[in-house]
């Protein structure tokens, strides 16, 4: 597995300056998932709420909606 990784590595640097940068940012993401805990913003809280407060008052999608939106959506 290391080899393969240092090898991505090297590739990784052959490529356009912007996809360095995204993929910077990926595994940024990553590590961040694995070894921080996150911290939760002002508007994840109230997100977070609202998604609880719909739940409670029974605001809920019905199952059929859901399944007929991401197979009007799902990518080919």
């Amino acid at each position: 597995m290391g080899n393969t990784l240092k090898d991505l590595i090297e590739r990784v640097q052959t490529w356009p300056e912007e996809v360095q940068e995204e993929a910077i940012e990926i595994l940024l993401a990553i590590e961040q998932g694995r070894v921080t805990t996150y911290e939760l913003s002002d508007e994840d809280r109230t997100a977070l709420a609202r998604s609880a407060e719909d739940l409670r008052e029974g605001r809920l999608v019905p199952d059929r909606q859901v399944s007929e939106f991401f197979e009007r959506n799902r990518r080919s």
